[in-house]
């Protein structure tokens, strides 16, 4: 791939796959060998981007980032911004992800990241996956008719919000089937209702008996399954896909400049931003890891998690360890929220979209950890190879006996670029009750809650004035209105139904379409159904 540079290939972080273009990795989703896939080199910003960027719309913002990973030779620059245009045109707010000052004394910022169709920050990545889906589909299948099209089937494993913007990102796209597992019972009712009242006939919702990490590894079983693999090309929406990482890495610049642009006290030269992020999955933090790594100048990324603190706890020792918890010490949260604790050791908390035991996308950092501490001797090809099968050793003694551990030098390195802090349901709770107050008057919701906690946490520490703390805010609050009913009760002036989105005036009323899955049909029964539903989609299709 003569035209294509070294961030427009793709390789996985097991070691089993290289030289894969943007449209193999973004159909693929997940590597034959189990990896994900990333760039072969993350690019560098060119030396003029403060002064040419700075301006720049989001949407066109979005294509300056994204076409240094996406070759013109494979999406062409005009169709590349048409594909962004159509994805944010969805979008209520007219700067797409829009910052806010909750304090403008310590220096409090909030990234609005909820704009989109289904309330959430996953919107933000997922319009625009299911307009590339669709984009590489069109082109694919020119010509083309019957058995002979590509038809992709999108499979999901979903603790809420995933679900319902991949829906919206793919409901009624052409030779794409879509299904999304959740965890029967364990999601709130609010992302129950967005997810199975969309009644298009590609579009296929399956409650699962068990929890999100059961769904995760169903998913994963999936795409490991031969035998569904010789029946279906199976594509990934879950943030293992690049594509959602790609995405995101653009409102970390977006608020970079909005930042930048607010006050003309602020200089590139002076200003240091400390982003914050409420994380579960390490999706949306690592795509600030990519952002810095560009050379946006981030002082910091902050992991803000709750109290499911796998990541929390390998930042201050190294370990990266299961602790799963039952009985008793498993409860909490909210059961009209969508917890989802069961057998496997997930804690209930607050903000059950946060509430896993490992988190997916840790396996592209741990690659990049390995290249930079291990990768010193050979050729680049037997560094990466090196890296790979490091990665491939600490995740299996992460599967065989529920943890690794790093040498120094590499928790060293991850800490250059990143801290943690850990925040409990009393934190989290009382932090939407504080920011309701003066000066924000500010209503969040309980994930965005456990980032703000942390930057209150950070901003004690790091209290300067050319020091900004950014949080991202993932969710509206109404997605979540059992917590923060809970939290802000009684508080002066508060009325929940000034908040609530006339979107989701009915929603739970409307009609609905699931399939309930019960645990004992497994990966032979799920199996079953996706074979079954994408044939009469193809029975029905003129």
């Amino acid at each position: 791939m003569s035209s294509y540079t070294a961030s427009q290939r793709y390789l996985s972080t097991r070691g089993g796959s290289y030289d894969l273009s943007f449209e193999e990795v973004v159909l693929k989703g997940l590597a034959a060998d189990g990896g994900l896939f990333i760039p072969e080199e993350i690019p560098r910003l060119p030396s003029d981007w403060v002064t040419r960027w700075r301006h720049l719309s989001f949407v066109d913002l979005a294509y300056e980032v994204m076409s240094l990973y996406i070759s013109p030779a494979e999406i062409p620059p005009a169709d590349l911004k048409d594909i962004i245009r159509r994805s944010y045109s969805t979008f209520r707010a007219k700067d797409v992800t829009p910052l806010v000052t909750l304090d403008k004394e310590r220096n409090l910022h909030l990234l609005e990241l909820f704009h989109g169709p289904t309330f959430a920050f996953k919107d933000v990545a997922l319009q625009l996956l299911g307009n590339l889906f669709e984009y590489f589909l069109v082109r694919r299948n020119q010509g083309k008719v019957g058995k002979e099209r590509h038809h992709l089937t999108v499979i999901g494993a979903t603790s809420g919000d995933t679900g319902s913007a991949a829906i919206y990102g793919l409901r009624g796209k052409k030779d794409v089937s879509v299904f999304i597992l959740h965890p029967k019972g364990r999601v709130s009712p609010v992302q129950e209702a967005q997810m199975t009242t969309v009644l298009d006939a590609n579009v296929h919702n399956l409650a699962m008996e068990g929890t999100f990490d059961d769904c995760q590894d169903m998913v994963k079983a999936l795409f490991a399954d031969e035998e569904t693999n010789k029946a279906h090309h199976l594509g990934a929406v879950n943030s293992i896909n690049w594509a959602r990482i790609l995405a995101q890495q653009t409102y970390y610049f977006y608020a970079y400049f909005s930042l930048l642009n607010s006050s003309p006290d602020l200089t590139p030269a002076n200003l240091q931003v400390r982003f914050v992020v409420p994380t579960g999955n390490f999706g949306d933090i690592l795509a600030g890891y990519y952002a810095k790594h560009m050379g946006l100048s981030i002082a910091k990324l902050v992991i803000a998690t709750n109290e499911n603190d796998i990541l929390y706890r390998f930042w201050k020792d190294g370990k990266y360890e299961k602790h799963p918890v039952h009985g008793e010490a498993a409860k909490g949260g909210l059961k009209e929220d969508g917890v989802k604790a069961h057998e496997a050791g997930v804690k209930e908390t607050l903000s059950p979209a946060m509430d896993i035991l490992v988190s997916s996308n840790f396996e592209r950092l741990l690659w990049y950890l390995a290249y930079a501490v291990y990768s010193r001797k050979g050729d680049i090809s037997e560094k990466r190879h090196f890296a790979g099968d490091t990665v491939k050793t600490w995740l299996s003694e992460l599967k065989s006996h529920g943890g690794f551990s790093v040498d120094p030098q590499v928790l060293k390195a991850a800490q250059a670029d990143f801290e943690s802090q850990r925040v409990s349901d009393k934190e989290t709770k009382d932090t939407i009750t504080d920011f309701y107050g003066e000066p924000a008057r500010y209503i969040l919701d309980p994930h965005s809650a456990v980032g703000m906690f942390a930057s209150v946490h950070s901003e004690k520490k790091h209290a300067a004035p050319q020091i900004h703390h950014i949080s991202l805010a993932t969710a509206h609050p109404a997605k979540f209105a059992n917590a923060v009913e809970m939290s802000l009760k009684g508080q002066p002036g508060f009325k929940f139904e000034e908040v609530l989105p006339a979107e989701f005036i009915g929603l739970e009323q409307r009609e609905r379409r699931v399939r309930n899955v019960a645990a004992s049909e497994g990966l032979a029964g799920v199996r079953a159904i996706i074979t079954e539903e994408v044939e009469r989609e193809g029975a029905a299709a003129p």
